[in-house]
């Protein structure tokens, strides 16, 4: 890891420290930068918002890639459900008490819940844009992506709020295959 990418999580590491001492709202980014040994500067070299220290999320470009490689001949949902499978995959296991940590914060903070959806969004919108680039008309594309995303942020909350020896990657595994199962029944009943 580079000096930059281990100060990038350092910083976040100590944010979340923070955030659980003391609470999100009551911690400052003065205070984390102070923890950390680096100016205010250099925090938001890092990060743009204190909120952006708990939802950096840099898995969205490799998100969309997965979804462009499925085959074009299935449905949208399940391109988006195969994709992000294949990403989920891709990448390292989580840790789980930290990411259980994070969510718990997320999950009882107000505005912190709400980013979530922000940050939703913003990824509904790459899956989107690469669903329509390869021929998906553009409302299936976007009811695909905000299924499979909207599925996936309840698990990941429901995983956080229930913490039953379940591994995060077990989880959304275990709610993707939940998505190909009533995708498979939608479509035997048409």
């Amino acid at each position: 890891m580079g000096k930059a990418a281990a100060t990038k999580a350092r910083l976040q590491e100590l944010a979340m420290e923070l955030f659980a001492q003391q609470g999100f709202d009551e911690t400052t980014v003065a205070q984390i930068a102070d923890a950390a040994g680096v100016s205010q500067m250099t925090f938001y070299r890092y990060f743009p918002t204190k909120d952006s220290a708990v939802f950096d999320d840099p898995y969205d470009p490799l998100i969309s890639a997965h979804i462009l490689a499925q085959d074009p001949g299935l449905p949208a949902i399940e391109r988006v459900r195969r994709g992000l499978l294949a990403s989920w995959s891709s990448v390292p296991t989580p840790v789980g008490d930290e990411t259980r940590k994070r969510i718990q914060l997320i999950a009882g903070n107000t505005r912190l819940a709400a980013g979530v959806w922000e940050n939703n969004r913003r990824t509904e919108g790459l899956i989107v844009d690469a669903l329509t680039g390869s021929g998906v008309p553009r409302l299936e594309a976007r009811v695909a992506a905000g299924a499979c995303l909207g599925g996936l942020t309840s698990a990941l909350l429901d995983w956080a709020a229930e913490p039953n020896g379940q591994e995060l990657r077990e989880r959304m595994e275990e709610a993707l295959a939940l998505m190909g199962q009533s995708s498979q029944t939608v479509r035997g009943n048409r």
